[in-house]
């Protein structure tokens, strides 16, 4: 009989399936939980049960590098308050609304995405002032408490006067509606809040480090193995694994679970039920820089 001990209960029963129902399982996306992330979870709880309501709501700037676990965050929170029907029964409540700040911003571009994140036809968007009136309401009739922004980092590719033009906008609305807003990005979202001293002072950041090794660090990739549906350990922790993927990952999260992955992918291909250097080595993933400089050469 085959000891699954080192996997979760629910990762067991996908490793017992046949090989190509373990690759498809593969293509999920799983929740890794962490410090850093119970301590995100736990501050978009207080501000989504305190906040709303109050006259200038506090909000929160989540900052980290790209692929480092931002948006699973957020996303995570919004499926832990999910839409319902209202008491009455006439309509959807959805207390969280998350949305992309557009790449080229303007305030029509946003207040498009946000009617888009509601739900809204395009065809209804009508004029400007329109789709500002159309928001409010709208927000209001599902009973809003909280709006998620990502990609906060993409206003600053626009003038500065557009950036103080959808900044004033940002304000507007948690304001107006009396919620806590969340916004997410690069370390760029944090210049673009702090050139409001408005926002700045209720913008509370939290900062995604990138992943070193140490205590933490163990703890991620012991809690990557209980969900890879491989019917071995691959004793992660142990050397070289344990410098190999960090170095790889380049301290990312989100690169970490790519190449776990697709490594897992590669064992089950080859008959193997665990992950060794070699199995990395022969899987189809290359580091962000190596990536990048490949595409550098290419484009001489």
């Amino acid at each position: 009989m085959v000891n699954l001990d080192h996997l979760r209960p629910e990762a067991r029963v996908v490793a017992m399936l046949p090989c190509e129902q373990r690759l498809a399982h593969l293509n999920l996306e799983r929740w890794i939980g962490y410090t850093r992330a119970h301590q995100a979870l736990t501050q978009l709880e207080t501000l989504f049960i305190e906040e709303p309501g109050k006259i200038r709501p506090q909000n929160l700037l989540i900052i980290g590098a790209s692929n480092n676990g931002k948006t699973m965050i957020a996303e995570k929170f919004k499926r832990t308050h999910g839409q319902r029907v209202s008491d009455d029964g006439e309509h959807e409540i959805i207390p969280i609304v998350m949305m992309q700040m557009p790449a080229e911003a303007t305030p029509t571009r946003l207040y498009n995405a946000l009617l888009s994140a509601l739900g809204t036809p395009i065809g209804c968007y009508g004029r400007y002032n329109s789709r500002e009136g159309m928001v409010l309401q709208l927000m209001r009739t599902i009973g809003v408490r909280m709006l998620i922004i990502d990609e906060l980092h993409n206003l600053l590719g626009a003038t500065a006067r557009r950036q103080r033009e959808l900044l004033n906008l940002l304000r507007f609305l948690g304001n107006e509606l009396r919620i806590p807003l969340v916004c997410l990005g690069i370390r760029d979202a944090y210049l673009a809040i702090r050139s409001d001293d408005q926002l700045e002072n209720r913008f509370h950041p939290l900062l995604l480090p990138l992943w070193e090794s140490g205590e933490e660090y163990a703890r991620l990739l012991a809690s990557f193995e209980t969900v890879l549906p491989l019917r071995e350990p691959s004793h992660l922790l142990t050397p070289p694994l344990y410098d190999l993927i960090l170095r790889d990952s380049e301290g990312t999260i989100g690169e970490m679970a790519t190449l776990l992955t697709r490594a897992t992918a590669t064992a089950l291909l080859q008959g193997s039920e665990s992950i060794t250097p070699s199995i990395i080595e022969r899987t189809n993933y290359h580091s962000p820089s190596i990536r990048r400089r490949m595409i550098e050469r290419e484009l001489r």
